[in-house]
């Protein structure tokens, strides 16, 4: 078979957890105030952020999801941090041979606003991606109260990742 000769990859990610009550709201590693006081139900803390752009790596890789590498069965990512989640999938992506150029995300929420906190966000992310705070892009929008989003039943997030060959 033949090798893809090919020096640079993109994947992309997407995820959407339901907002629940008596959980935390935590997107792109930063705790966030829900104005109803609700938060994202999920098996880890539920970051769509951080799981969004953790799928937008292992797909650029061809290495499966974020359910593939720490199944929800497995009681040892009960509550997990997902910035831990997300560093581990970048050294995954070391051990591969490529290196994490720019990420670029959208988070879609009625609620609460997120501007205040996207640089934050971003510094966290840059962080663990091992890159530049340049390299990775983050949006906040609405879905003009439409969907599951716009009925504020839940909050979801779209990343696509651009890797080289390290």
């Amino acid at each position: 078979m033949n090798e893809s000769k090919c020096d640079m990859r993109i994947g992309n990610g997407y995820d959407i957890h339901r907002l629940v009550p008596g959980r935390d709201l935590i997107l792109g590693g930063v705790g966030l105030v829900h104005p109803d006081g609700l938060g994202l139900e999920g098996h880890s803390d539920a970051d769509v952020l951080a799981h969004a752009i953790t799928d937008a790596l292992l797909g650029a890789i061809a290495l499966g999801d974020l359910g593939k590498h720490f199944p929800p069965e497995d009681s040892k990512w009960q509550g997990a941090d997902s910035l831990i989640l997300l560093e581990k999938v970048v050294s995954l992506v070391k051990e591969h041979g490529w290196e994490v150029v720019n990420v670029d995300a959208v988070i879609v929420a009625e609620r609460p606003k997120l501007k205040p906190f996207i640089d934050l966000m971003r510094k966290n992310l840059a962080e663990r991606l091992g890159v530049a705070m340049e390299s990775v892009g983050v949006k906040a929008t609405t879905n003009e109260r439409l969907g599951p989003e716009g009925r504020e039943e839940g909050i979801s997030s779209h990343a696509v990742a651009l890797l080289q060959k390290s």
